[in-house]
């Protein structure tokens, strides 16, 4: 009992110190600037806890992961900006439109806004997960959220839940708001992502045979 109690003391620690250093390094990058670097350190910490790698300090994975990507992360966030602003005024459009053409097009640009939406949720468990170029991060991004429906359930329902904690805890905003989120997505994307590459082995080990056959 007492051990189940300290270890849920240190894992109340946890959370709420790298919750408050979200905010901090947040502000630290003037707002807007700082929510894509000090975003992408929050799901680097979460990373290490999900391999297990709990007693890393977590204020050095900051430090190091903000310095590091601020310019490159910063950069994927004006290109996500840039696209979410065109579905904007897309959307905008087609509300003003009549007819049942209207209908149609607002239902697909909807339909594009929750696939742009998917993808920046899983872009930052791939970012931290894997090495790639910008590019290849936004494109791997959508492929992955695509092809991981049950993936992108399972992230909503959690994502639900916290949000209804929160909203009628509003006093947890400061402690949970952003790690709790950051968690789950990268424990549900992680396991994906295990699936992914074990399918891939498969099929290089499938392919290696076949050209050793012939």
């Amino acid at each position: 009992m007492g051990r189940m109690l300290q270890e849920v003391s240190e894992w109340i620690v946890r959370l709420v110190w790298t919750n408050i250093l979200w905010f901090v390094f947040i502000v630290a990058g003037l707002g807007v600037f700082g929510i894509m670097p000090a975003t992408v350190a929050l799901f680097a910490v979460t990373r290490k806890w999900k391999m297990k790698e709990l007693d890393v300090s977590i204020l050095k994975i900051y430090k190091e992961t903000f310095k590091k990507e601020f310019v490159r992360s910063n950069c994927i966030g004006l290109i996500f900006a840039a696209i979410g602003f065109f579905l904007y005024v897309d959307l905008r459009i087609a509300e003003n439109m009549e007819g049942t053409f209207s209908v149609i097009l607002y239902v697909f640009i909807s339909f594009i806004i929750l696939l742009y939406l998917n993808t920046i949720v899983h872009f930052f468990p791939v970012y931290v997960h894997y090495h790639y170029s910008i590019k290849e991060y936004i494109k791997q991004s959508f492929i992955i959220s695509l092809i991981s429906p049950f993936s992108t359930v399972l992230i909503g329902i959690g994502l639900f839940f916290i949000g209804y904690l929160i909203t009628n805890m509003l006093g947890l905003i400061p402690f949970i708001s952003g790690v709790l989120p950051a968690y789950w997505i990268m424990n549900v994307c992680i396991n994906r992502f295990n699936t992914l590459e074990r399918q891939q082995s498969q099929v290089n080990k499938q392919m290696k045979f076949k050209e050793s056959v012939n």
